[in-house]
């Protein structure tokens, strides 16, 4: 979370947050958030999520268009979390900061289940994951926001990604090679069967698991407009990350041939985009190289994922490793 949002947040912006949807003082508790405050609340018997952004990260026509996709997902039968209402019957609450600008409040129902642990993550879980974002493709592809003004941005965007804004000068290998793989990225087709609204960051820290095995996504803070294959390679990017002590090329293979799987009994996928999920992986590994630069000093990092994430990753990026080394289109069967 940028520092200046976090200063400008306060106990008054909470209280009035929670005035506008009916939450009593002893029915809220604060979760984890990393570019919003979250916060886990009840309210007649049943549990939901608030989160509480800002103007300067997303526009109130921006967080409208996102909960309108999500709620059009919901209706569909998608495995999504829906936003609800305020007391006001607002989809987003706006708040003064005293300076300028707005805290934005929006509540959604709380997914059902828990995190997946090591216990689900197993092959029938990597279908059930597959098959659900799949699904999200295919509805998408009829999608269109009630208001134009709602439209989300496009991948590239500058407030989805902003590597030059955050990496220092220091980092000019690794801004070089982010223009490199723009440009290609640039070059790639763009139609209704493979580039639509996606998530955009659905990994496991943003779905649960339920008792039956199905999962259901929820913060679609960063969807964006953008290649479906490049929804799946952020799935995929997160998913190793599991399993640094593995072999890392098997585990790609066994969890993206279930994962292919499940993914085609919603959605179809042309083998050539399987080519292009090195391109996206190292997108992501360079948005996330320059974000962990913005929130953290990288020289005393504190948690084990950012610890083990950054590890010779600039030698790795400078170098134009892969982030995974492995023949994706190898599983041109599985599409």
């Amino acid at each position: 979370m940028e520092k200046q949002i976090k200063e400008k947040f306060n106990d008054e912006v909470l209280q009035e947050a929670m005035q506008r949807y009916g939450i009593a003082d002893d029915q809220i508790r604060l979760l984890d958030g990393f570019e919003s405050f979250i916060y886990e609340f009840e309210r007649d018997h049943e549990a939901y999520i608030l989160r509480i952004g800002h103007s300067l990260r997303r526009t109130v026509p921006l967080i409208r268009g996102e909960v309108d996709w999500i709620n059009y997902l919901a209706d569909r039968g998608a495995s999504v979390t829906k936003a609800i209402l305020s007391e006001n019957g607002e989809l987003v609450e706006q708040i003064d900061d005293e300076s300028g600008g707005h805290f934005l409040a929006t509540a959604f129902a709380r997914a059902k289940g828990k995190p997946p642990g090591r216990a689900e993550w197993h092959a029938s879980l990597f279908e059930t994951y597959g098959q659900a974002l799949g699904k999200m493709h295919a509805l998408t592809k009829a999608y269109e926001p009630i208001e134009p003004t709602w439209k989300r941005p496009h991948w590239d965007d500058t407030i989805m990604l902003e590597v030059e804004k955050f990496l220092p000068a220091s980092e000019a290998i690794a801004i070089e090679g982010f223009h490199a793989l723009m440009q290609h990225l640039g070059t790639l087709p763009k139609d209704k069967e493979t580039y639509g609204l996606i998530h955009q960051d659905a990994h496991g820290g943003n779905f649960f698991v339920d008792e039956t095995g199905n999962i259901t996504f929820f913060d679609f803070d960063d969807c964006a407009y953008s290649w479906f294959v490049n929804d799946m390679a952020i799935v995929l990017f997160y998913a190793v990350s599991w399993e640094w002590e593995r072999d890392v090329p098997a585990f790609t293979r066994e969890f993206m041939t279930h994962f292919l799987r499940g993914y085609r009994r919603e959605n179809s996928i042309d083998a050539a985009w399987l080519g292009e999920i090195p391109y996206f992986l190292k997108l992501r590994e360079i948005d996330l190289y320059a974000v962990i630069h913005r929130s953290f000093d990288v020289n005393h990092l504190e948690h084990t994922w950012d610890i083990r994430f950054m590890r010779n990753r600039k030698y790795k990026i400078e170098h134009d490793v892969a982030y995974i080394d492995f023949d994706f289109e190898s599983l041109a069967a599985h599409v």
